[in-house]
């Protein structure tokens, strides 16, 4: 098992970290838009959080191509059509499977939180 921080202080705080690498899997945990100004509109944050994604992704070896599982949650639901054309470019046509969960965030100020679970590459 490896583990992979994205060195967020939430990590130390709350007690997890950004993905685990384990059984043949990359499990991102739930990402929300990321840096000092967070965006305040649901597309931008999505944008934000997939950078994250991605650089853990990357740090495990994969890349979109490889996400087998995306799970989406917004505080409201309306918005997540706003975010529809960011999804397609992301994952291009390695469709991952996907679930969307209208939900309470840990801070209103987010409107979508994104959490993957990828491929690993081959140990070898």
């Amino acid at each position: 098992m490896r583990r992979i921080s994205s060195g967020s202080p939430f990590e130390d705080k709350i007690g997890y970290c950004r993905a685990v690498v384990a059984g043949g899997f990359v499990h991102v945990a739930g990402t929300v838009a990321a840096g000092p100004d967070v965006p305040e509109g649901v597309v931008d944050q999505c944008r934000s959080a997939f950078k994250v994604i991605e650089g853990a992704l990357k740090e495990a070896g994969c890349g979109f191509a490889d996400v087998v599982r995306v799970t989406y949650m917004l505080q409201d639901r309306t918005e997540f059509e706003a975010c529809w054309p960011v999804l397609a470019e992301t994952f291009g046509d390695a469709r991952p499977a996907a679930t969307m969960i209208e939900c309470g965030l840990i801070d209103p100020k987010y409107r979508i939180e994104i959490e993957v679970t990828a491929l690993a590459p081959a140990q070898g």
